[in-house]
């Protein structure tokens, strides 16, 4: 059982709540579970949020993984991977070498502060877009054969 803020929870559930977002929390983990309907091919993320006692951390996570056991595949999302976190300014995108997951992190850090509504629905959304904005790179690595340069160049 992990040591977690109630104060952060609190606020994290207030925006959930007031936002009239759907979720669970398990109480004794201190982690949100939910998911989000998005605008990309992909439809769908579920997010994920431990929260600590100074800090929360934010998962949207893909529902398709790339196929690990096709060394091509997982060559050219790790590559795509790399060329769409360069240069991104909150967060970045993440790949299990074991197992294919594809999700996109966010850490807030919260030492000495509560985090605002402002920080929270941020932390949420920024997902959310990022996925929409390169699952088209993503599945056609996965689909289409496409490398990772031509994957990263239809998405920016």
């Amino acid at each position: 059982m992990g040591s977690y803020s109630e104060e952060i929870v609190s606020v994290i559930r207030d925006f959930l709540v007031g936002d009239d977002w759907k979720f669970d929390f398990d109480e004794e983990h201190g982690v949100f579970r939910f998911g989000v309907g998005i605008e990309s091919k992909l439809k769908h993320l579920r997010y994920l949020i431990p929260v600590r006692d100074d800090s929360y951390v934010v998962y949207a996570i893909s529902p398709m993984d790339a196929d690990c056991d096709d060394k091509s595949v997982m060559k050219e999302m790790a590559d795509f991977i790399c060329r769409a976190n360069y240069g991104l300014r909150n967060g970045n995108f993440e790949l299990d070498m074991t197992d294919g997951e594809i999700r996109y992190k966010i850490f807030v850090d919260c030492d000495g502060i509560i985090p605002s509504e402002e920080i929270i629905k941020g932390s949420i959304i920024i997902p959310s877009v990022m996925f929409d904005r390169y699952a088209a790179g993503i599945l056609d690595i996965m689909f289409k054969g496409s490398t990772a340069e031509e994957a990263i160049a239809k998405c920016e």
